[in-house]
């Protein structure tokens, strides 16, 4: 038996022990985090267990993640403060659950599902974490066999979401025979794909086109690094009308340019430049992340630094250049 089985088996075990499950994912959940927790909470729903969502501050699900039933959600203020199990998606450190942290220090146990390399195993009690899986999604598939618990359609919605987005609609490298087999298991319960693509892929607030010709414009190339960047501030999203949760995307439409081998958004927050990084594959922007506190993959990747912007595009420069 594989460590990732011994693992998988141990954490079933405590679920399936618990008579109620708190379960909670990183702030600003994207499609894989929110997608993965309300698989399991869902799930567990169906064969009788109480079971909760929800992430910390700040709270709100993203409009692009509506359309999933959120019925199991609820604000920090209700989340268990001594939970008799926590289910933690998507997260490798405790300050990556906001407020909830003190939910994880009060649990009778702490189970860690993640697929980040980053994830070194200071937090949790119990660990499912694969760095070659595609998504968290992937991983919670194989904990609810593991659990002998049915998918669902409602489920499978949630579960497919998670690989979609993180797969990138399956163009990413981390996309794998054993993930389309996965996706392919999901679709024939009956969820219909159009549905993710129209929502998360499709659909955006108006203000959004404001707020992209504003960062696009704002583009800078730097050749010999191979470096596409752009900021967003916070006054260009009060313009516009929209949130934090309404440019995600943002990332996606600066990488697509053809010199950029790296690319990165930096994004104004109350804590100081949120940076997400992507790249093409020949440099590990995840390595870049680490040191500076943030983590991901070696082929996207994000940290939130406290100072000015010309000395966090500096450090991404630093990093760069080895």
């Amino acid at each position: 038996m594989t460590d990732l089985e011994t693992s998988l088996r141990r954490a079933a075990d405590a679920i399936a022990g618990a008579s109620a499950l708190a379960i909670s994912c990183h702030i600003s959940p994207d499609g894989d985090a929110l997608g993965s927790a309300l698989a399991l909470a869902h799930a567990a729903r169906r064969v009788g267990k109480e079971a909760v969502v929800s992430f910390g501050s700040p709270f709100a699900v993203p409009s692009s993640l509506e359309f999933l039933d959120t019925s199991p959600v609820v604000p920090p203020g209700r989340f268990p403060a001594r939970p008799e199990c926590l289910v933690v998606f998507d997260a490798g450190s405790a300050d990556r659950l906001g407020e909830l942290s003190t939910s994880a220090e009060g649990a009778g146990v702490v189970i860690v599902v993640d697929h980040h390399k980053s994830t070194t195993g200071e937090f949790g009690d119990i660990l499912v974490v694969d760095p070659t899986a595609a998504a968290s999604a992937q991983l919670t598939v194989a904990l609810l066999d593991a659990l002998g618990w049915d998918i669902d359609a409602t489920t499978a919605l949630c579960l497919l979401t998670g690989i979609v987005t993180d797969t990138g609609r399956f163009q990413y490298s981390s996309t794998s025979g054993e993930v389309m087999r996965i996706a392919a298991r999901l679709l024939d319960v009956g969820v219909a794909p159009e549905v993710i693509g129209q929502a998360v892929f499709e659909s955006v607030a108006f203000g959004y086109l404001g707020v992209a010709a504003t960062v696009l414009g704002r583009a800078v190339l730097e050749e010999d690094l191979g470096l596409v960047w752009s900021w967003v501030e916070e006054a260009d999203l009060h313009r516009a009308g929209v949130g934090y949760g309404d440019i995600d995307r943002l990332i996606d439409d600066i990488r697509i340019a053809r010199e950029a081998g790296v690319a990165a958004l930096l994004k104004e927050t109350p804590r100081g430049w949120k940076v997400s990084l992507r790249s093409r594959g020949a440099v590990d922007v995840g390595a870049i992340a680490e040191a500076h506190g943030g983590g991901g993959h070696h082929n996207a990747s994000g940290f939130t630094l406290t100072a000015a912007r010309d000395e966090v595009i500096e450090a991404i420069r630093i990093g760069l250049r080895g």
